[in-house]
């Protein structure tokens, strides 16, 4: 790969980034109300409580250039600030407790998504015209029609309300009696199969169709007319020649969705009371908990840059076309 092609990619992320980060700041303060409106809550609260309370969280200063010089100064040195919700807790302590959760729970569905979704849709572009093309292809557009929290409250409703297979929310049981290690993991996994079945069949769907419009654009180039005059088998032409150019297309949407996963955690962690950053997104809205919102808008953005520079490094390296 071409050092050019690469500084070139890396420039541009850390461009991205920055804009994000001023974004961040002017994005939330456009937002109506304000977040010491949480203290007129409490009538005991006196006017010295309120202003020193402003102090502290630097309300009090400029908008510009003071608050945001201080912003950025803070966010480079890796201080988002405290949290107005959670008791003055540092807004990074409260996002680690909340980023594992959903990290596991939409991994694990990217992974399931990736592994069935492209595998299908491989096959029946493969075998346009068959059963399973139609099959899979009919199933594949109702699934991208379908909003999580639909899918989310039919899962829920048949296997946790209907059936009583898997518990009905939350990560672990409360109470449960017994503290094993072995205990506690399949009471995790239990809790985890319902949130990872939803968020996989509503990414399965789209996965599919690509993959599948891909091969079938692939089957047309001439290196796979090629490949076929040449003898070789069906498999062979599909694993070597069809599939590594089918995937381009693959590569870029995966790297895309991490750009949705906000919205599917919002819906899919409420749906289950997962308590990820979907729902942490939900109680910092309620209490306007600025930092903790500007915390998690920054976190995932930079998530997606990241996410797309790998994408592209990914792309450059399987077509060395796009790095002229």
């Amino acid at each position: 790969m071409g050092s050019r092609y690469l500084i070139r990619k890396v420039v541009g992320a850390c461009l991205t980034i920055f804009m994000i980060v001023i974004l961040n700041f002017v994005l939330f303060r456009m937002m109506p109300g304000s977040p010491d409106r949480i203290l007129l809550r409490n009538p005991n609260v006196t006017a010295d409580a309120m202003a020193a309370a402003r102090t502290r969280w630097g309300l009090d200063k400029p908008l510009i250039p003071d608050q945001l010089v201080d912003y950025l100064e803070a966010t480079a040195s890796g201080d988002l600030g405290f949290s107005f919700k959670f008791h003055g807790e540092q807004v990074t302590d409260v996002l680690a407790g909340r980023l594992w959760p959903t990290v596991i729970l939409f991994g694990a569905g990217e992974v399931l998504a990736i592994i069935f979704g492209l595998a299908l849709g491989a096959y029946s572009g493969w075998k346009r015209g068959g059963p399973i093309d139609y099959i899979g292809n009919g199933i594949s557009l109702i699934l991208y029609s379908m909003p999580y929290f639909v899918i989310g409250i039919l899962i829920l409703g048949v296997f946790a309300v209907g059936l009583h297979w898997f518990p009905t929310s939350g990560m672990l049981t409360i109470g449960g009696g017994d503290d094993t290690f072995a205990s506690q993991l399949l009471d995790f996994f239990g809790h985890l199969a319902l949130p990872v079945t939803t968020v996989a069949i509503g990414l399965i769907g789209q996965y599919s169709i690509l993959m599948r419009s891909s091969v079938i654009e692939t089957l047309g180039e001439d290196y796979v007319t090629t490949a076929r005059a040449k003898g070789l088998t069906s498999g062979r032409i599909l694993r070597s020649h069809a599939l590594p150019n089918a995937l381009l297309p693959a590569v870029t949407l995966i790297a895309i969705n991490l750009g949705y996963v906000i919205g599917g955690a919002i819906t899919v962690e409420v749906v289950f009371n997962w308590p990820g950053l979907g729902t942490l997104t939900v109680t910092a809205l309620e209490a306007r908990d600025y930092p903790v919102l500007q915390g998690i808008f920054l976190l995932l953005s930079i998530s997606v840059v990241l996410a797309n520079l790998v994408a592209d490094l990914i792309y450059g390296r399987l077509d060395p076309r796009v790095r002229s």
